[in-house]
């Protein structure tokens, strides 16, 4: 039988799914917010989206049906990270409060993600870039201002910030995918 497949069938089977990736989706996304409480709502999300769109999966493999996921997954971090309202947005459509997770619990999912050493790879990986990119980043990242107010400030042009920005995330990511490998060889 395939994993997360049921047999003699292209149907999709959810259930299996989130017993071979609940975990691991759970990490991919506090590994990419910093946010355990974020994570959570993102994984739930994505399994949500699982459900209700899986009579339309047309794969045939652990593979495919996990690249599925993953895409599901992929595209409800990326509208988290422009609007920041995945929360509102999925409590509103499902009508359901978010349970609360204990400080507990999200302290329990940091430590299984390594957040604490990714947080220190990245500080470094920050304090490694160029006083002008580093400058770029926290503006445009930490303190999400617009590109013309930080070309401003910079004494620059907006094209020249952009590309500050991103020159200096390129850089981080490369330093988080480096410590990704290294976990992966342990």
């Amino acid at each position: 039988m395939l994993v997360g497949m049921r047999a003699r069938s292209s149907r999709l089977d959810v259930s299996a799914l989130y017993l071979d990736h609940r975990e691991p989706l759970l990490l991919f996304f506090v590994r990419r917010t910093g946010d355990a409480e974020a994570a959570l709502d993102l994984w739930a999300e994505t399994f949500a989206q699982a459900v209700k769109s899986s009579a339309s999966y047309d794969g045939s493999t652990p593979e495919q049906a996990a690249g599925w996921l993953y895409g599901i997954a992929r595209k409800l971090l990326a509208g988290y990270q422009r609007r920041g309202s995945i929360e509102r947005r999925a409590l509103q459509r499902l009508q359901l409060e978010r349970p609360v997770a204990t400080p507990e619990v999200l302290a329990a999912i940091e430590h299984r993600a390594g957040l604490s050493d990714l947080r220190e790879v990245l500080a470094d990986a920050l304090a490694d870039l160029s006083p002008g990119v580093r400058a770029a980043v926290q503006q445009r990242v930490v303190e999400e201002r617009p590109y013309s107010e930080i070309a401003r400030s910079l004494g620059t042009t907006e094209q020249a910030v952009r590309a500050r920005v991103s020159r200096g995330l390129s850089a981080l990511a490369d330093a988080l995918d480096q410590t990704a490998v290294v976990e992966a060889l342990r």
